[in-house]
């Protein structure tokens, strides 16, 4: 990815992702991703914690827990589908995909994908809140409980 600021060109040469530690399927993709040969190095951090406010202090850390958001070396702050397309271009075996996403045919794609990825997601993690209040799903402190899978029939 090459960006220009004052007339300049930089390129991405490291990403950060944030990801919803509490999530079943964000952890199985952040396992996935540090799985794959990386064409920019990819840092996985958890959404909203000690490391994640001490590297991106003026981030909106509650919302980075709603939706994927990584973040370029340069500051660049990319969420939801965009998120997703640049994790994939990071990756040597999908660069060629990530391309095709940007594409007028492929960018319903990417969308529909991470419509469906935030659908299962709501199916599988209880409601909590984020004041820590206990409130349905939370444990009291804060944190989310994750759904596991239901009992066989």
């Amino acid at each position: 990815m090459r960006h220009r600021t004052g007339g300049g060109r930089w390129s991405v040469e490291r990403l950060t992702v944030l990801y919803d530690a509490q999530c079943s399927l964000c952890v199985h993709l952040r396992q996935w991703l540090m799985n794959q040969r990386q064409l920019v190095p990819l840092d996985l951090v958890p959404a909203d914690s000690a490391e994640a406010h001490r590297r991106f202090p003026g981030l909106d850390h509650a919302g980075t827990l709603e939706e994927i958001t990584v973040i370029g070396d340069r500051g660049q702050v990319y969420r939801s589908t965009s998120a997703w397309i640049v994790c994939l271009w990071a990756l040597a075996e999908h660069r060629p995909k990530a391309h095709w996403l940007t594409t007028p045919a492929g960018r319903p794609f990417a969308r529909a994908t991470v419509l469906a990825a935030a659908k299962y997601r709501s199916l599988t993690a209880e409601p909590c809140r984020a004041d820590g209040g206990g409130g349905q799903g939370g444990g009291g402190d804060g944190t989310c409980r994750v759904q596991g899978p239901g009992p066989a029939t």
